[in-house]
């Protein structure tokens, strides 16, 4: 298996490079110099390859400015829309193209699965709108499609956690605002199990939310943390706090969505980590 990945150096890139590489599996990354305009290696890269991923994105958490909306815009719907341009012409396609969204696309009112839900009227839900249809458009070239909307992806070695324990170790752990805010998260061992089965599946088509499925709060995420650590987690992150440090971008870390995986379930998927204090103990571990 040939497999041709945007992002493989990242938290979730080097996770699935590593259960790939167990298989057997041999692994390309795609680089920053291979999406100049001037490099042909793009093309080179992926054509033949039995499955492409593209993982790439930058991070959302940051101030967002004019000039940082361009990039999280370039490094998504811009990015993916020269992997499928390329795609086209190239003469031998994958069989298989794996793209990355998020559970920020739906707004925060209720619990949505992939079949009912209520979009996001904000940068972010507009972002990953654009970023899905430029992805879907490999669909046209015969090449079957998947896109994951991530949960935060819960891990021992990078995301979410990495930036948050070492608060919590000295104490300074707590919720942000009232902690009611959605938290839909995906342990990294079932999203690595999920990018396996959706690479040998073919009944894999289409949107799927990548979320345990029982989603919680940031409440419900700050009292895990602080059990598993035996740390008590006392204080509160005002949400103004955030809007002086990240300005409009607090929207990322402030707002929540609730997402269940009723996709996936349906197709007989079953999650190792269903409960938000058995993954934080796991991880924690």
């Amino acid at each position: 298996m040939r497999i041709v990945m945007s992002g493989a150096t990242g938290f979730i890139g080097s996770n699935l490079t590593k259960a790939f590489n167990e298989k057997g599996w041999i692994v390309i990354p795609l680089l920053v110099d291979d999406f100049k305009a001037s490099n042909s290696s793009l093309s080179t890269k992926l054509n033949g390859a039995d499955v492409v991923i593209n993982l790439a994105g930058a991070p959302v958490v940051a101030k967002w400015t004019e000039e940082y909306k361009k990039v999280l815009f370039d490094s998504r719907v811009k990015v993916t829309s020269q992997i499928v341009e390329t795609l086209k012409n190239n003469d031998i396609k994958p069989r298989v193209f794996i793209s990355t969204s998020a559970v920020g696309i739906y707004d925060s009112r209720d619990i949505y699965s992939e079949d009912n839900a209520s979009y996001a009227n904000d940068f972010l839900g507009n972002l990953a709108i654009q970023w899905e249809k430029a992805a879907l458009n490999a669909e046209e070239l015969g090449i079957r499609t998947i896109i994951f909307r991530f949960g935060i992806v819960l891990g021992k070695d990078g995301g979410i956690l990495a930036t948050m324990l070492p608060y919590f170790k000295v104490g300074l752990g707590g919720t942000i605002g009232n902690g009611k805010q959605g938290f839909s998260w995906v342990h990294i061992e079932d999203l690595k199990r999920a990018y396996i089965e959706a690479i040998l599946n073919e009944k894999y088509r289409g949107i799927y939310n990548l979320t345990a499925p029982n989603p919680t709060t940031n409440e419900g995420l700050t009292k895990a943390i602080s059990k598993s650590l035996g740390i008590p987690a006392l204080f509160r992150i005002p949400l103004f706090a955030l809007k002086l440090k990240y300005g409009e971008g607090a929207i990322a870390i402030a707002s929540g969505q609730r997402v269940i995986p009723k996709r996936l379930l349906e197709l007989g998927f079953k999650f190792k980590f269903v409960e938000i204090n058995e993954a934080i103990k796991d991880v924690l571990s």
